[in-house]
């Protein structure tokens, strides 16, 4: 989310920096909303002002005896209190409309970020390794798989469609050994907290991290019904939360003072209205486990000296892939349903470039001492992710599969590493007390450390022997029981 301060005091730039991005610059439309929710607002705040003011005054009046000043003023707040209501509905429906608008534009990149229109323009960084050389022609990991008789689509599709899979017996076990042993390295060497937390997360979390609105058709929704007494539990403790906002607690004060029979008024009006709620609960399977680390510190305050947080988890994780029809539908390039690692940092402002380095070397090291064979590209204005500053992709070479121009092997992205700034934090509310005590706002990055299944596809492609059997890298092997070669019945 954009600070539409920040749009104000330089539109200019604002609108250069999206260009960069290929869309039309949004900041007229976008102050012109501004400006009319900053008029609404202040509309607000003027007649609430003159009728706290007009209160006064008739008080003042009655004790003067002088009814006709007291009756004019009297009707003077009556009008007020009928018109108040429309104004605050105006400013609200502004903010509503300004804050939807925000939501829809990406992140501005970072000056460093090379210009392109897609990946095309992106940058080769570094590689590490060489292309294998094989005596036989390298088979793709799915005819390996299926050969052995340890990845299984079919069955995978009778159970659940397309885009699935079933894995067994070898490849089952090596899929969960590399992220154990990414998770290992991560925790134990990298300075990383392990996390399990939730597949399943409210709108607000996937608003947080920019999954919603956006990106909603490639997202996967689960839905259960509410039982009735669940629901007038829920309402219960909404009503009361409701009712202890200081909006409604100051209005009751200057309306009515502490009176408790106004206090139990409001209470059972709000609890009616809430017992209105649907009585399906939806929540959102993760896409990525990027959802629920990040929005770890959502509406929260940390300590600039806690600072930075470093958080990994192992899960699986759901997309529905709607924008990626047609593409890499052979084998589990492209699934619905993968287990990933992610790596979460959270940090001030002035260390999250250093951060973000830190991060690449991280995700790098786990496929270094599988000994793949990776290149490092910087991602361009027309390739990056929507929440993301500045992207690098570590693109592992997979000798089975076929290139874009034909050709037998091709590098396929396993991991991405993005810093994005405060974007993510102005949409969760994540701050943090600067030295000068001063609320800041944090600073989020987010990382593959790195895609299990594509990992155990290059493994199986880049290990393969001329029997169709699989060799173990030998760090895996204490993950294997001792096990070096997977073969056919194994």
């Amino acid at each position: 989310m954009h600070d539409i301060k920040a749009i104000r005091d330089n539109p200019q730039a604002f609108d250069a920096a999206l260009k960069r991005r290929g869309l039309e610059p949004p900041s007229s439309s976008l102050l012109a909303i501004d400006e009319k929710r900053r008029a609404a607002i202040l509309a607000s705040e003027q007649a609430q002002a003159r009728r706290n003011a007009a209160s006064k005054e008739i008080g003042d009046a009655k004790k003067a005896k002088d009814d006709a000043r007291a009756a004019k003023l009297m009707a003077e707040v009556a009008e007020l209190k009928t018109t108040m209501p429309q104004m605050e509905a105006a400013a609200k429906t502004a903010d509503e409309e300004l804050r939807k608008e925000l939501a829809q534009i990406p992140n501005l990149p970072l000056d460093e970020v090379p210009d392109g229109v897609d990946e095309h323009g992106n940058v080769r960084r570094h590689v590490f390794g060489r292309k294998r050389d094989y005596a036989f022609t390298p088979k793709p990991h799915d005819d390996l798989g299926g050969a052995l008789g340890d990845m299984d689509f079919e069955a995978a599709a009778k159970l659940s469609g397309s885009r699935f899979v079933v894995l067994k017996r070898g490849l089952a076990r090596l899929e969960r050994a590399i992220g154990q042993f990414f998770l290992d390295v991560h925790t134990g060497e990298h300075g990383y907290t392990e996390v399990n937390p939730p597949l399943l997360v409210r709108d607000d979390a996937m608003f947080g991290t920019a999954q919603l609105p956006k990106f909603e058709e490639d997202q996967f929704q689960a839905t259960r019904r509410i039982s009735e007494t669940e629901r007038i539990e829920i309402a219960k403790v909404k009503a009361d939360a409701l009712y202890r906002r200081r909006f409604f607690t100051n209005i009751v004060r200057s309306l009515f003072g502490q009176r408790e029979q106004v206090q139990a008024e409001l209470r059972k009006y709000f609890f009616e209205e809430l017992l209105g709620a649907p009585s399906e609960q939806k929540l959102w399977l993760i896409p990525t486990a990027e959802v629920s680390l990040t929005n770890l510190v959502r509406e929260s305050i940390l300590d600039e000296k806690d600072l930075p947080l470093r958080f990994t988890a192992l899960t699986p994780c759901f997309r529905a892939e709607a924008g990626a029809a047609g593409r890499d539908t052979r084998g589990m390039i492209r699934q619905h349903q993968f287990t990933k690692v992610e790596l979460v940092s959270i940090t001030a402002p002035e260390t999250s470039k250093d951060e973000h380095e830190r991060m690449l070397s991280c995700a790098e090291e786990v496929l270094r001492r599988l000994d793949l064979h990776y290149r490092v590209m910087t991602l361009c204005t027309g390739d990056m992710g929507f929440a993301s500053q500045k992207t690098y992709d570590i693109e592992v070479w997979m000798p089975g599969q076929i290139s874009g121009q034909g050709e037998g092997g091709a590098y396929r992205e396993i991991s991405s590493c993005s810093v994005c700034g405060d974007f993510q934090a102005r949409r969760m509310d994540a701050r943090y007390r600067a030295s000068d005590g001063k609320p800041r706002f944090v600073h989020t990055l987010n990382g593959s450390g790195t895609a299990v299944g594509r990992a155990l596809i290059a493994v199986m492609e880049t290990y393969q022997q001329a029997d169709g059997s699989i060799a173990v890298p030998d760090v895996l092997q204490p993950y294997m029981g001792g096990l070096k070669v997977i073969a056919k019945g194994m």
